[in-house]
Parts: C-alpha cells; structure tokens; sequence
C-alpha cells in the first residue's frame, strides 16, 4: 500500500505548484501519516503555546498545521468532483489542547483571569480498547471524565484554482481548514477538482472536538489516515459536500455565521432539487418544516481569518426517489 511518511507530511499550504508526493489511481487505497497542529512541538504540559518559543511562529502566517500531499488522482481533470472516502483512522496515545493570553474568545477574559493570564497545555491519555489498539480507544480527559475516542481530519482539500492558502486560515469549495467532525471514516467527502490530478492534502486530525471548536484547538493528535479517492467526471459543485450513511450534508464558511448557515441551506436546497427530484418550492419548504432539519456549526472560533463553518444536514429516508 502506498503512504505519505510523517516526515514528508510537513507542508503548509495547498499549492497547485507543488510536485505530487503520491500518485492513486481512483478507487486505490493508501494511507497519509499525519502530524498534529503544532508538528510536534506539544509534548507534555510543561510545551506552553508561547509564540516566541514555537517553531514556524516567526512567519505570518505561521507553519502550523502541517498536512500530507499533494496526491496526483489519475484522470482527474477540472470540472470533475472528487470522493474521499476515510476508512480509517488510527490516532496516537496522547492528544492536546492549549489556552492562553490572546488565544481563542476568551484569551483576554476578566471574569476568570486564570483563562487569560498565563498558558495552560492539557495532555489528554489515550488508551486502547478491547481490540487493543487506538481503533477503539478511550480519551482521558481527566481522572473521572472520559469518552471514547472520535477522530476525524480537521484539514483537507484539493489545490485551489489559482491562489496558494495556507493550511491554518485558508477555506474555500475546495475545502481547507474547516474541522468538521463528520469528515470521518465511513463518510464521503465531495469536493471540487480545479487542476489536473486534482491534488489532494490532508492533515490536522484531531481525537474528538465538541461542535464550534470553541477555544481554537481540539484534541489535536497525531494519526495515520486510510482513504481511497474516486472521481465523478464532470459535474458541478458549488461547495463541499458530505454523504454519510444515513444523511447528507451541505456545507459553507463565512463570517458571519448567519451566512454560512443561509448558504449551505440553499446549496442543500439546490442537492435537493438536482439530484433526489424535488421542486424548487417543495425544498424551499421542506427545510422550513422537516422536523430532521438540522444545522450544525462545526468550527466557530475567533482565529485569525478563519470563516464559521455550517453544515445542513437532512437525513436520507426522506430522499427516495
């Protein structure tokens, strides 16, 4: 099986210039070994999420948020669409989260100073479970809180049309930065392909992360990542889209929030009526009335330029043709 190393896995920003590290037919298997958001650097608690002493944080933007690729798919051409399917996803025995001065929306907090008067890193255990490895493992939070591990990529997508973004603020139809926790195994992922081979990164997994990410990291974790890429020659797609087993999901970023979430819906609307037969006033109201209706806000956190990232979600058995 074919794999991007860790060590190879070091890029910082999706660009079209970049020589392919692998190159799948569609329908092939392979595997990207991932780094964590800070390329290591997180350690142990004593690693404080200090700029002067991260290293890549003397650039702006800084090199955080490595990701793996680009990987070159055979016969992807522009115009097409490209289908991630994660089968899996293995993560490392440790995670973590850091908060502090100017970090996330309560970085400068005087309600509960301890939150914005020095910078606290969490180490959070992982351990394995009655398969004996990290496929069905627990994570640590504390010494009584614990939940099972939940991981999913927090950075994918296809080399943009013309610009080259980084990998830590950059989001747009070709995906980006956008920490959805539905972009996890057993899921699909559609993204648009703007150059030849398409050109595919992946990176940023995290072990779990509640919706909103809310103070700017998750549980951020090392993994080695099991995935195959197909190809649906010619279609459009205004945005990215997830299938899971039993719903399908539309998904926007944009500041503010309220137009995410009107985006997505219309692009949801617009799934609706393209693909399972709807009219445009039967989707119009559907969204409006199904009691499945759901809106998910998967990254709302005050980092840099990142847009809030919103998800309509309907559940399939309303979508038999």
């Amino acid at each position: 099986m074919q794999r991007i190393e860790r060590e190879q896995a070091r890029k910082y920003a999706f660009n079209y210039q970049d020589s392919p590290l692998l190159t799948v037919q569609p329908g092939e298997t392979f595997e990207i070994e991932t780094y964590d958001a800070s390329t290591g650097y997180f350690r142990s608690e004593a690693d404080k999420a200090i700029p002067a002493k991260r290293p890549g944080f003397d650039r702006f933007p800084p090199l955080a948020n490595p990701i793996g690729g680009p990987v070159f798919v055979q016969g992807a051409q522009r115009g097409d669409v490209l289908v991630v399917s994660i089968e899996e996803i293995v993560v490392d025995d440790y995670s973590w989260i850091a908060v502090g001065p100017r970090r996330g929306p309560l970085g400068e907090s005087t309600r509960w100073p301890e939150l914005s008067s020095d910078f606290t890193t969490r180490i959070f255990r992982h351990t394995p479970g009655q398969s004996r490895t990290m496929r069905d493992g627990t994570l640590h939070f504390n010494e009584r809180i614990t939940w099972p591990l939940t991981p999913f990529v927090g950075t994918l997508g296809v080399a943009p049309d013309r610009e080259v973004t980084t990998s830590v603020d950059g989001q747009g139809e070709w995906g980006g930065n956008l920490d959805i926790r539905d972009a996890a195994p057993g899921n699909r992922i559609y993204l648009p392909v703007f150059h030849p081979g398409a050109l595919f990164y992946l990176g940023d997994v995290h072990a779990s992360q509640g919706d909103t990410e809310f103070t700017g990291t998750a549980a951020e974790t090392k993994s080695t990542v099991r995935l195959k890429l197909d190809l649906i020659k010619q279609k459009r797609l205004a945005w990215m889209r997830i299938e899971k087993p039993d719903s399908i999901v539309s998904v926007h970023a944009f500041r503010p929030l309220e137009v995410a979430v009107e985006t997505a819906t219309v692009n949801l609307m617009d799934w609706l009526i393209t693909d399972y037969g709807f009219t445009p006033t039967d989707a119009y109201c559907f969204v409006s009335t199904c009691p499945d209706f759901r809106i998910n806000v998967y990254q709302m956190c005050k980092l840099g330029k990142l847009n809030y990232v919103a998800g309509a979600e309907v559940p399939k058995k309303y979508l038999q043709k």
